[in-house]
């Protein structure tokens, strides 16, 4: 079934097409797990233009977590935030065993939905060092609530002449009812053009499209709140001679509720 059926079955939830001036703070925290890390550090390069938002790596970022994520650069916007006490091991998508929450946050729940179609109008790049990504975690108020719904992910890596291998499935992390499913499927389009990634999340299956189509059927499903994450990754040391500012470019995000209780 395409999109635009399913969507039969849904009403509009959230919409933003980054027209405003600045970030829509009552859905977006410009920021990238910052328990682990700082607000400083982890904080999004962002400008909003052209009717558009751009999620930037610049030339002098400096690494969000240098310790434990080494020269990794990020700039992520997430639609929530839940960790404990500083010096704790509590807190959201834990992604090192080391990892321990060093600056207190204000734990807030923007936008954290339970079940719903997520799309996202975007243009990625095919720089080698770089990857964007639209992925779902849960608020993980409690630790097994902790898996990840990935509507899509393109490292530049896989990015060729006419196709592209795009990143989609589900990831277990502390979740024991959820096993981990998780496929790159390459398909032919041009993805540094913009595109429509999609996810329908209901209480059985995630079903994944791209332009509409339906491209990937997961048939199991996180079943508690999530919250959106949505960010650019550079992995290696700044490339003295690459140009800069890295450039992952949103044109919408739309979330939808089902119109019945599922």
């Amino acid at each position: 079934m395409r999109l635009a059926e399913v969507l039969q079955g849904y009403v509009l939830d959230v919409e933003d097409d980054f027209e405003g001036e600045d970030l829509d703070r009552s859905l977006w925290l410009p920021h990238y797990l910052p328990q682990w890390s700082s607000g400083e550090a982890s904080a999004a390069r962002y400008e909003l233009s052209g009717g558009a938002l751009h999620l930037l790596i610049d030339a002098g970022q400096g690494p969000w977590c240098p310790d434990l994520d080494g020269p990794t650069r990020v700039s992520s916007l997430q639609t929530g935030v839940f960790s404990g006490p500083v010096g704790s091991p509590i807190g959201q998508h834990r992604f090192h065993p080391d990892a321990v929450v060093r600056e207190t946050q204000e734990n807030v729940a923007l936008y954290t939905p339970r079940y719903g179609v997520f799309s996202l109008r975007a243009a990625a790049l095919d720089d080698p060092g770089c990857m964007v990504a639209l992925w779902m975690i849960g608020y993980e108020d409690r630790p097994e609530r902790s898996a990840e719904i990935c509507v899509f992910e393109i490292f530049g890596r896989n990015v060729g002449e006419g196709s592209a291998a795009i990143g989609i499935g589900v990831h277990p992390f502390g979740d024991p009812a959820i096993e981990d499913d998780f496929e790159e499927v390459r398909l032919p389009i041009d993805v540094t053009e913009p595109h429509e990634y999609a996810a329908e999340w209901t209480p059985k299956r995630v079903t994944f499209f791209v332009d509409g189509r339906p491209v990937r059927t997961v048939h199991q499903s996180p079943r508690y709140p999530m919250q959106l994450m949505l960010g650019i990754y550079e992995f290696d040391d700044p490339d003295p001679g690459a140009a800069y500012p890295k450039r992952f470019t949103i044109e919408r995000f739309a979330a939808y509720r089902p119109l019945a209780k599922s």
